[in-house]
């Protein structure tokens, strides 16, 4: 069987755009900003989970987030609100995942998905696809691939982790992973069943 090795080719714009972004995480990082000012840190973390979360169809205001994440009453959807929860949660465990551990992976999807969809912290079991209105443009690899494509995908990480730069491997990473699409996607489920009723 020949050696799993992910499409992408290392160009001298890619090595550019990593040597950019590398100067301004060590302008971050030795300014320790986040470090002796926490609020920026939940500020940020609070950003991220609304910018996060609309993408996938979440409605909440950034303010409304906010306030989820406080503990108020916010007048919203359940599983929208959950969905806020679930990620707040999955930030806080952070320090605690592995990256190159699948079980982790799973783990935190379990956390994210936590009361909002039935195969949680699991791999899909039906076939995924991506819609653009009603017509698909993407079909996922047939679910009973999903198992073998992702221990490629981990095994190929771990093996290259030293030799490839994180930048480079994180999106090589997220390429695939969106791929392979290894769980069941909720939104699609839920788009699907609206348009049935």
């Amino acid at each position: 069987m020949p050696e799993y090795r992910p499409p992408y080719t290392i160009t001298d714009k890619m090595l550019e755009l990593v040597a950019s972004i590398s100067e301004k995480v060590g302008k971050i990082s030795s300014r320790k900003e986040l470090e002796s000012k926490p609020h920026l840190r939940r500020n940020n973390r609070i950003k991220s989970i609304h910018s996060s979360l609309k993408i996938e169809a979440n409605s909440l205001s950034l303010s409304e987030v906010r306030d989820v994440i406080d503990g108020h009453l916010v007048l919203g959807s359940q599983k929208e609100i959950q969905e806020v929860k679930n990620a707040y949660a999955a930030y806080e465990k952070i320090e605690e995942i592995k990256p190159y551990s699948m079980a982790d992976l799973k783990r935190v999807h379990g956390i994210m998905t936590f009361k909002t969809m039935t195969e949680s912290g699991e791999f899909r079991r039906g076939n995924e696809g991506v819609f653009s209105g009603d017509e698909c443009i993407f079909v996922a690899p047939p679910p009973h691939m999903v198992s073998e494509l992702m221990n490629k995908l981990f095994n190929w990480m771990k093996h290259n982790k030293d030799k490839v730069h994180p930048l480079i491997l994180s999106a090589v990473f997220h390429y695939e992973f969106v791929f392979i699409h290894p769980f069941a996607d909720g939104n699609v489920t839920q788009r699907h069943q609206q348009k049935a009723a």
